[in-house]
């Protein structure tokens, strides 16, 4: 290849809409520098689109080094912002620079492409657009996942793009079908491996068995009941053995995976009946429990706390209810399903999620909230705070803090009398 171009990255002012998070409505990011001159919001828009012109070009450059990092600028500017016409003038080209950097790029870049391809998707919503791109890419990404000479990292991204962009613009079952056969012939796998008497073990192919089981979860939420049930006549029984694994992430998809199989079988028949119950629950409340000491603390804190959920929903049929906060708006995650939903695109959109709640309308739409809420400027500058009085509060606030803490480590506090 050739020798790589400075791309300039899309930096923090192009993508300031994430600071959307901690505010609310559409304005222009520009417009919530926070005690500043204002800012004319077209010039930054056309700046916007011009840089991202020049990152659309690069994705064709002899540089493999320059065409991944044209990626991932793009994939920061779809992930932080709504560009739904910028990108319909330019869908074509685009998804014919992820098809070929797919196909003909090393791992990293391949990552980078399914990532974008992901993020295509969610920008285009359930139109016909986004039936037209997955048409192109589909193929393309099956083959990458089925490959088994491509780089496990490659085939993993490759996986979780199949299950995202599935769920967004399938409206033909059969390709539904398809597609969750093809990522079960990956995860399906880890049922097979030998095992010892510790269990199963993990291998370097597992991080692609957890992508594709979570991508299949994903796809499942959206089958028709009567498909629902053969998948959980499949799998219910196998999953299990997944809870052997000595990867953390794997025992954590599959007790995941496993609350959402029992939360579907439930609604498909209430008087649903699982014949190994027992050995499953004490399976579960010993991962819930768990205090090996040859694990990381971090690792057993998270299982402890994923199980302990997943216990509550086999044996109590109960989920702890969990609050999305996002501008003005609050979404309450209620169920398995939701949550399974959720954490997929939290994943690809990072701190973009937030935004893209306020206001991508086939996420909104995932989520039954509605239409986005209209803010008018009044509104906005009422609910920001200035970057003084933040500093106060947070000033205000370390000082308690200390204060509270030093009265404890005084070791002349007075402690009180014990009788």
């Amino acid at each position: 290849g050739g020798q790589p171009r400075n791309v300039q990255p899309f930096s923090d002012e192009d993508a300031s809409i994430e600071t959307m998070s901690h505010c609310s409505g559409f304005s222009d990011p520009a417009s919530f520098t926070e005690d500043g001159p204002e800012v004319d919001e077209e010039a930054t828009q056309e700046d916007l689109e011009y840089k991202l012109k020049g990152f659309i070009d690069l994705t064709l450059d002899k540089s493999a080094k320059t065409r991944q990092a044209a990626l991932e600028n793009l994939k920061s500017a779809f992930s932080s912002k709504i560009l739904y016409e910028f990108i319909m003038e330019r869908r074509m080209t685009l998804t014919d620079s992820i098809e070929r950097c797919i196909k003909k790029g090393k791992s990293d870049e391949q990552c980078a492409a399914a990532g974008l391809a992901c993020l295509l998707c969610v920008q285009m919503g359930s139109g016909i657009e986004s039936e037209e791109i997955f048409k192109t890419l589909g193929p393309v990404l099956k083959k990458i996942v089925c490959d088994g000479t491509a780089s496990i990292q490659a085939r993993q991204a490759c996986a979780t793009c199949l299950g995202i962009c599935c769920f967004i613009v399938t409206d033909d079952i059969t390709e539904l079908y398809s597609t969750m056969e093809c990522l079960e012939n990956i995860f399906t796998k880890a049922y097979q491996r030998d095992r010892d008497t510790n269990g199963v073990s993990s291998t370097h192919n597992t991080v692609l068995h957890v992508s594709a089981l979570l991508a299949w979860a994903l796809l499942l939420t959206i089958c028709p009941m009567n498909e629902v049930k053969k998948k959980i006549e499949m799998h219910l029984h196998k999953l299990p053995s997944l809870l052997s694994c000595d990867d953390l992430n794997m025992r954590i998809a599959a007790g995941e995976t496993l609350a959402l199989l029992f939360e579907l079988a439930r609604e498909t028949d209430a008087d649903f009946f699982y014949e190994d119950m027992d050995l499953l629950t004490e399976k579960l409340r010993a991962l819930a429990t768990d205090g090996n000491k040859h694990r990381a603390k971090v690792d057993k804190r998270k299982q402890r706390s994923v199980f302990r959920d997943v216990l509550r929903a086999v044996e109590e049929r109960d989920f702890p209810t969990e609050m999305v906060k996002f501008g003005p708006e609050r979404m309450y995650i209620d169920c398995w399903v939701k949550k399974q939903t959720y954490e997929t695109f939290k994943e690809i959109l990072g701190s973009g999620m937030q935004y893209h709640l306020q206001s991508n309308d086939f996420l909104r739409n995932v989520f039954e909230l509605g239409p986005p809420v209209m803010l008018d400027a009044a509104t906005l500058k009422t609910m920001k705070i200035s970057r003084f009085e933040r500093h106060l509060y947070n000033s205000a606030a370390f000082k308690a803090r200390t204060k509270a803490r030093s009265k404890c480590r005084d070791k002349r506090a007075d402690v009180g009398e014990f009788f």
